[in-house]
């Protein structure tokens, strides 16, 4: 799926030269995170976070006097003053998946998606990729999550998807941990329906082991060789 598919084409964006204040109280009734800061034709220069204003916003301040001054101090500070300028930002036509590792990679919760004249089209951010992942994986309907471990040769997803489409269940989605053990893969099926008893029984019966899906978390998941834990 491509970023033009999934992104926000109606984005909000602000002047380099409007003061912090008015960018901040834009964010909160837009109930926004980011403002991607653009001149002339929706050219982007920069964008500005709720993290960069409250940076620089004054710390809670005893006396008026004091108060008055910072006041005064905010009321100088432009958008252009504290923006990102060199501005990580994403094609249309690059896909949900460039936009997920970009985001793992860059620790940026949005990218602004521009043209090839660097102009401003869209924004694509993290609601946007679970938005269209849960659309993908069909989770918004009710279901069973399986894990299923399975050898690491061609022709186990096959045994795997034949033995549950002769239960005669529909697939929501199906996803594979590519690293796991050595020699071992977890194939993930979320299954539109609750009933599973009968194929969970048959998938063990052709060899699988089945873990629950409820006793692991992303942190028990393999790394691959050489990876740190953080």
């Amino acid at each position: 799926m491509f970023i033009d598919k999934s992104m926000t084409r109606d984005v909000l964006t602000i002047d380099p030269e409007t003061n912090i204040a008015e960018a901040s109280a834009l964010m909160r009734q837009h109930h926004i995170r980011h403002l991607p800061v653009t001149e002339q034709d929706r050219r982007l220069v920069g964008i500005v976070t709720d993290r960069d204003i409250r940076s620089a916003m004054p710390s809670v301040l005893s006396s008026e006097e004091a108060v008055a001054k910072e006041t005064e101090r905010i009321a100088q500070i432009k958008v252009k003053d504290i923006m990102t300028r060199n501005v990580v930002a994403i094609s249309p036509m690059n896909t949900l998946e460039d936009a997920l590792l970009l985001m793992q990679r860059t620790k940026v919760g949005a990218f602004p998606v521009l043209d090839q004249q660097h102009r401003l089209i869209g924004i694509i951010s993290v609601r946007d990729l679970m938005r269209a992942f849960i659309n993908v994986l069909g989770i918004e309907e009710p279901g069973t999550l399986l894990c299923i471990l399975a050898d690491d040769k061609v022709g186990q997803m096959k045994r795997i998807v034949d033995a549950i489409t002769e239960e005669r269940i529909p697939f929501g989605s199906i996803l594979v941990a590519r690293y796991w053990e050595e020699g071992k893969r977890a194939v993930f099926p979320y299954l539109l329906t609750g009933n599973v008893a009968r194929v969970k029984a048959k998938l063990e019966g052709l060899g699988f082991t089945l873990l629950n899906p409820m006793q692991w978390s992303l942190d028990q998941l393999p790394k691959k060789s050489g990876e740190s834990s953080g």
